[in-house]
């Protein structure tokens, strides 16, 4: 990537968005925005209780990330969201067109059984049947990549940026 990109870091829960998301912004040498800070009060509350968000209540939540990522634009940035669907991503792109994406993809047993071990965080592992079926990756006019999540934090990141890298 030779022009600074506003890179979506996305991915069912548990795949470690909000960790990788820092360290690549940190490699990259752009900021950091938490996709989950974007929520409102409401969704938040509908997790925690363990309901899945309907899309009118992801509307208000991507358009303020897409609205973070047009502030950004060609100055560069990383932010963590979902983007689960096609339908999200394109919403996204809608806000900021040159949005790139690293979806966080790894098998369905290790992503629970890393979400049993976090402490705090109000996704419960229940919903995570609701994102694999929701999930659509990435197509291939869709401009990002696919990196696995095996391994350490930081071989992830690795991966990540250096896939990047190879983006045309």
């Amino acid at each position: 990537m030779n022009t600074p990109h506003v890179v979506v870091v996305m991915g069912v829960a548990g795949t470690g968005k909000t960790t990788i998301g820092p360290l690549l912004a940190a490699r990259l040498g752009v900021p950091y925005a938490e996709g989950d800070d974007f929520h409102p009060p409401a969704n938040i509350a509908k997790m925690s209780a363990g309901t899945p968000l309907t899309d009118e209540d992801r509307w208000p939540w991507l358009d303020a990330i897409g609205d973070w990522a047009d502030g950004r634009a060609g100055l560069g940035g990383v932010v963590s969201c979902s983007a689960l669907k096609r339908s999200y991503r394109d919403r996204l792109r809608a806000a900021a067109p040159g949005l790139v994406f690293v979806h966080l993809a790894g098998d369905r047993a290790l992503i629970e059984d890393r979400m049993s071990h976090r402490q705090g965080h109000f996704m419960p592992t229940a919903l995570l049947d609701s994102q694999f079926s929701t999930l659509q990756p990435l197509q291939g006019d869709e401009a990002g990549v696919v990196v696995e999540v095996t391994g350490s934090p930081e071989e992830i990141t690795g991966r990540a940026a250096q896939a990047l890298t190879e983006l045309p």
